[in-house]
């Protein structure tokens, strides 16, 4: 049973993978989901042992008192799961809101395309192409002047909504240099399916025009 779902998550190795990370908050994410999966396992085979139990020994749940089923099945067994998978929760869940950073990165969403403008550097602004240092924390200030959309990095990181007349901010860190694939998570019209970019991490910042 257990290689079911693993079978399907080896089919994630892809740019867009959450199960791929390539940065500090991707990770808590990663964790996060790999912690989910084996606490719904755990219930299930629970679940499954319990059934083939009472299956093929008709009659032998009837010497236990049903206030022991409600205690242990409903109780002493799903709370300590579901704790735990609330304590990570709210663990990984702060780490990914993040905070402030140091380098600020502006990025603009418009029908259908991302602009990404880099404040107290000489670099000129950039279209579906953003750069960004590696192994520093960045932190992005997302923007629409249209309809919302949604700013997402799988690999770095998780999504942040860019909504008209405000700005929100998330903070991000690629460990390597490289690229990593971004899309806009949030449908936002007939465009919606090409509003992609790549984020690029470079060893040196900032990248010299």
């Amino acid at each position: 049973m257990v290689g079911f779902p693993l079978l399907g998550v080896a089919g994630c190795a892809r740019d867009l993978s959450t199960l791929h990370p390539a940065g500090p908050v991707a990770q808590g994410i990663s964790t996060l989901w790999w912690v989910m999966l084996w606490g719904s396992v755990a219930i299930f085979v629970g679940m499954m042992a319990l059934f083939l139990w009472l299956w093929l020994r008709p009659g032998s749940g009837q010497r236990v008192p049903a206030q022991w089923w409600i205690l242990g099945g409903g109780i002493a067994f799903p709370l300590p799961v579901i704790l735990i998978l609330t304590g990570v929760a709210l663990w990984q869940g702060e780490r990914a809101l993040g905070g402030t950073a140091p380098i600020r990165i502006e990025a603009e969403a418009v029908m259908w395309e991302w602009r990404f403008s880099y404040p107290d550097t000489d670099m000129p602004p950039t279209v579906n192409q953003m750069h960004m240092p590696a192994g520093q924390e960045v932190e992005i200030v997302v923007t629409s002047p249209d309809v919302i959309h949604s700013f997402w990095v799988p690999r770095l990181g998780g999504k942040i909504d860019a909504i008209p007349g405000h700005a929100n901010t998330i903070v991000l860190q690629a460990d390597r240099p490289g690229d990593f694939g971004g899309v806009c998570a949030e449908y936002c019209g007939v465009g919606h399916q090409d509003m992609a970019f790549t984020v690029t991490a470079h060893d040196v910042w900032p990248v010299q025009p």
